[in-house]
């Protein structure tokens, strides 16, 4: 019996198609298999299921593949963000070095979260409090940077945040997908467990017919 615990599912998916093919292809095969219960109707209800499972299995992967890529541009918007984030802070840290107040205020007194959202709240709170207030922008000035710098970081933020609501919705479409995908397998490995199981009785004097059908027979 062919299962995916011994053939990936695009090796499953082609043996389904080629024992599909083939029982109707070779006429002995064809006729012998109609003798017990698989005539062209019945191997038609096999086809449409093979059809059904490889659609749910390229959607699969179209969705696995656009999780990826959102996830991508995701961590690449994050990895800017950061970069740019660290150095700001550093100067700012030097700048209020003496006003401990003001580094309450930019939320840069203590060390930079790990966790996403509490590191993007960190984020999100230096720039718009510095956004709002002259003084501190006059003062950033002094290590270059300005209300440009600041503005320019507070769009990165909004393109991270819609990059990462992309691509939950991306990973919510992949898991759906996944979940369709492996019903479909479920409902198609059944069916070509019995088949195949009928095809070792039919063939059973035939084993060269029988491999036809992908099925390996010891010599």
């Amino acid at each position: 019996m062919v299962t995916k615990k011994t053939l990936t599912e695009a090796e499953a998916l082609e043996q389904y198609r080629v024992s599909l093919d083939n029982v109707e292809i070779q006429p002995e095969i064809a006729t012998t298999m109609a003798e017990f219960g698989y005539d062209t109707t019945v191997i038609a209800e096999g086809k449409t299921l093979l059809t059904q499972t490889r659609q749910a299995y390229d959607l699969n992967k179209s969705e696995d593949d656009e999780t990826t890529e959102a996830y991508s541009e995701f961590a690449a918007l994050k990895s800017n963000l950061e970069e740019i984030y660290k150095m700001h802070r550093k100067k700012a840290k030097i700048i209020f070095r003496n006003d401990s107040k003001t580094l309450d205020k930019l939320a840069v007194s203590g060390s930079i979260p790990q966790a996403y959202i509490n590191w993007l709240e960190t984020v999100k709170k230096f720039y718009s409090v510095a956004s709002r207030d002259a003084d501190i922008q006059t003062k950033l000035l002094r290590l270059k940077v300005t209300a440009d710098d600041l503005s320019a970081a507070g769009t990165v933020i909004g393109e991270l945040e819609a990059a990462r609501a992309e691509y939950l919705r991306e990973k919510g479409e992949s898991q759906d997908a996944t979940k369709a995908k492996d019903e479909a397998f479920a409902k198609m490995d059944d069916w070509m467990s019995e088949f195949y199981a009928v095809a070792k009785i039919a063939l059973e004097d035939k084993p060269q017919l029988l491999e036809s059908l992908g099925k390996f027979v010891r010599s």
